[in-house]
């Protein structure tokens, strides 16, 4: 297992490489190149610019988090075979500079929702927050909110540019229902797999976020059943999953220990993405602090399912919340991430132990 921390750049991160290097236990830089519109060539000097200054801090750069997937893939419009072209492009330069595994999703228009970006606790600290409530007004609504929430930093899923005709985004997914978003992920995922075999590149979809239906808009990265169909496209290792726990969790009917088991024990499992939620009912939800008895899951047997399963591959803290007066990215400030690193790494230490 090797630990990672999610890293926007020194551009847009105020969090510097130096401090994540402080974090006991972290070998992993989870990067990525975030001004490159999706379905463009990442160029191989600007990956190569990256993972230098990464490893210049003492880190590596295995895990690129994301390679986002073109509106024209997923709508399934002519561009799209060029998309691809430039996708396994990408994935070559990727791999050129030691990138192992790329996570994405495969989420019409949103890459995750939130209805609160600065929801408060009781004990001050501050998280994300989603009720299903505030989703049932117009999107423009839910765009205003999340932009007025977001303290200035650009979040990814949610450019601006992209989104600034939400009205004709919608209007170009109005025949995509969850049959023909399928059918788009299995073309593009049988496209790029011989890419992805020969140039030893990981593909790690994450789940829906949150797994269900918003907007009208189809989800497809749901519950196990989903990870299976999936997995057909194209049974390989290099065909896997971000096993997100808080995005599953999400969805109450989730088990997510036993999809760990599952998927992480036939190796289609290369990254993992831990966090903890807590369900306030009604589909309703908060995150919380990463220990168990401050949300809905139980991180000891997530951990435990992982390890036994025979998990050797990346993991990181998912989001965190601003404690400490920190007013970072949401989601992404440094000492609640910093706290769940050292709980997971605890946890990961009580049950190799007590496996002996």
């Amino acid at each position: 297992m090797q630990m990672g921390f999610r890293w926007y750049g020194s551009d847009n991160d105020s969090i510097p490489l130096e401090y994540i290097r402080q974090i006991p236990g972290v070998s992993q830089v989870v990067g990525a190149i975030f001004d490159i519109p999706a379905g463009e060539l990442w160029p191989l000097e600007r990956i190569q610019a990256l993972v230098a200054e990464i490893e210049a801090a003492g880190l590596g750069m295995d895990v690129v988090e994301s390679v986002n997937i073109s509106d024209a893939i997923k709508i399934g419009l002519p561009e799209r075979d060029r998309h691809i072209e430039n996708y396994i492009a990408t994935i070559e330069n990727l791999s050129k500079c030691g990138v192992k595994v790329i996570c994405y999703n495969f989420m019409p228009i949103f890459d995750w929702i939130r209805t609160d970006m600065r929801y408060q606790l009781e004990d001050g600290s501050y998280c994300l927050a989603f009720d299903s409530k505030l989703v049932e007004g117009s999107v423009e609504e839910v765009l205003k909110r999340v932009e007025d929430n977001s303290n200035g930093y650009l979040l990814p899923g949610w450019e601006p540019e992209r989104l600034a005709d939400i009205k004709s985004l919608f209007e170009a997914y109005s025949d995509v229902d969850e049959k023909k978003l399928t059918d788009n992920f299995r073309y593009f995922i049988q496209a790029i797999m011989p890419a992805c075999e020969k140039f030893d590149v990981r593909m790690a979809v994450h789940p829906d976020d949150p797994p269900r239906s918003l907007f009208g808009l189809p989800r497809i990265v749901k519950n196990a059943e989903d990870l299976r169909v999936i997995e057909a496209f194209y049974d390989s290792p290099y065909n896997g999953f971000t096993l997100c726990t808080g995005s599953l969790a999400e969805n109450p009917e989730n088990d997510v220990p036993a999809i760990i088991r599952e998927f992480v024990g036939r190796d289609k499992a290369p990254f993992i993405h831990a966090r903890n939620i807590l369900h306030t009912g009604n589909g309703n939800f908060h995150e919380s602090a990463h220990l168990s008895s401050y949300g809905s899951l139980d991180m000891y047997e997530v951990i435990r399912a992982a390890q036994e399963s025979g998990f050797d591959g990346y993991i990181r803290p998912d989001h965190g919340r601003d404690i400490w007066g920190e007013q970072g990215r949401p989601g992404y400030g440094l000492y609640d991430r910093g706290l769940g690193i050292a709980y997971l790494n605890g946890l990961w230490e009580a049950v190799s132990k007590g496996s002996k």
